[in-house]
């Protein structure tokens, strides 16, 4: 008889599957996190490359206007018609990411740009055909922003958004002074037309390295989700409260920026200096304000980061508005203190943008982002749009003797601090929302 075997016999040992170590895991997320970095200063140099044609008609706005002997209004009317055309596709083709893949909207955008401003530099010859050139110029540049935004948005984790949006922002801002700086120049030696080209040129080199970086699209898949329009966004209480303090920014952002050359020149020429140097003076520096925000929106990105989202933006906010409530009473001030607080203005009303754009991608259900930003953009421009008017007809109002050199300022800067000041409400009821946590990894 074969030995009866006991249980013991049958027992079978567990198979050890070995666990990567903890030094391990960490390693390949510093890896990765080092590649991101690197991808992310990459993209953001070609996307400054891609942001100079964004202001180059402003910048040679004058040549354009001899040239063609246009008047104020028909000058204003093409840089209108660009900037319809911006609102329009960036609206639109920013709530398309949720069902066409960003990278493709990016690039086509960007491509489509290049060729509107080489057909306006070709063959524009007066306000008519400029108007259209222009509006298809617009159309390519509002598919640029929000959808690279995006970009940058679905590579990072949250608790690393803050930073990596506020850099790209920072190519925005810093993009848009290198094309006002770099048409300006040209068109000064060689025409308008061929300042118009060499943009052009640069914003094809970024597209063409762009083409080669969005080859990794580690970007969220797009066409998943239903095929239909994202109004649950509407109903998302904290997402519409952020996207009303993003309204609330640009009311304060664009009507300063609109309006700061000219008052930079009326308190020149109140210190005593002549019209055409006060003018002068008032736009170069305005470039040199304007580009102060550029080094903001890093700075603002990392501290949201570690702070939260809706805590910095409100303190942000908090600082621009009262420097809008304060900065118009500073007319006369020797130029080089105006200048001063002109930067300081300028570092926190643009600070708190990449800030509020990422608490949105956090807020927005992960199906229904692109649709959040297209929302976040129509409201943030119609804001935009407007705030420029009413600080005109304030500025007519309390003006009413002045000519067209209005001497009294404080309260039409006033405004743009009093809508700015709906920002800070808007965040601290977000706070105190359900579904905040999600921002920043739960500092909101």
């Amino acid at each position: 008889m074969r030995p009866r075997r006991g249980p013991e016999a049958f027992h079978i040992q567990p198979q050890v599957v070995p666990r990567p170590s903890l030094v391990a895991v960490e390693r390949a997320a510093n890896r990765e996190a080092a590649e991101n970095s690197r991808w992310l200063l990459k993209f953001c140099l070609a996307y400054g490359f891609i942001m100079l044609v964004f202001l180059n008609y402003a910048a040679v706005l004058p040549l354009v206007q001899k040239e063609w002997g246009l008047t104020n209004s028909g000058a204003g009317m093409i840089f209108s018609a660009y900037q319809l055309g911006y609102i329009l596709s960036a609206t639109l083709l920013t709530y398309l990411t949720d069902r066409i893949r960003a990278r493709t909207i990016f690039l086509l955008s960007a491509s489509w740009s290049v060729v509107a401003n080489v057909f306006f530099a070709l063959f524009a010859v007066d306000q008519t055909s400029a108007v259209i050139y222009r509006a298809l110029a617009g159309l390519g540049m509002g598919g640029t922003y929000m959808p690279g935004l995006k970009l940058v948005a679905d590579r990072f984790p949250s608790i690393q958004r803050g930073r990596a949006v506020g850099y790209f922002t920072s190519a925005f801002v810093f993009g848009a002074a290198a094309s006002t700086l770099l048409s300006g120049i040209i068109g000064s030696m060689a025409g308008w037309r061929f300042a118009i080209v060499t943009t052009a040129a640069g914003t094809l080199v970024g597209t063409l390295l762009c083409l080669i970086l969005l080859q990794d699209d580690r970007g969220v898949a797009a066409g998943d989700a239903a095929r239909r329009l994202r109004l649950e966004v509407l109903r998302d209480k904290p997402a519409l409260l952020m996207i009303l303090a993003y309204g609330a920014h640009m009311w304060e952002q664009y009507g300063m920026r609109a309006w700061m050359a000219a008052y930079l020149t009326a308190s020149f020429m109140r210190a005593g200096y002549e019209k055409t140097e006060a003018s002068g003076f008032g736009a170069g520096l305005t470039a040199v304000i304007v580009a102060a925000g550029g080094f903001s929106t890093c700075i603002a990105g990392i501290l949201s980061d570690r702070m939260g989202r809706t805590r910095t933006a409100s303190t942000i906010m908090l600082i621009s508005a009262a420097s809008s409530l304060g900065f118009g009473w500073m007319l006369g001030l020797p130029p080089m203190l105006l200048v001063l607080a002109g930067v300081v203005y300028s570092f926190f009303v643009v600070a708190e943008t990449p800030v509020l754009s990422t608490g949105l991608t956090e807020l927005a259900p992960p199906h229904a982002v692109g649709a959040a930003m297209g929302f976040q953009t129509l409201i943030g421009f119609i804001a935009a749009t407007a705030s420029p008017t009413v600080f005109g007809w304030v500025l007519d109002w309390t003006n009413p003797t002045q000519g067209n050199m209005p001497f009294q300022w404080g309260w039409a800067f006033g405004i743009l601090g009093l809508g700015a000041l709906v920002g800070p409400v808007a965040l601290t009821v977000v706070r105190r929302l359900p579904g905040s946590e999600k921002m920043a990894a739960g500092k909101c």
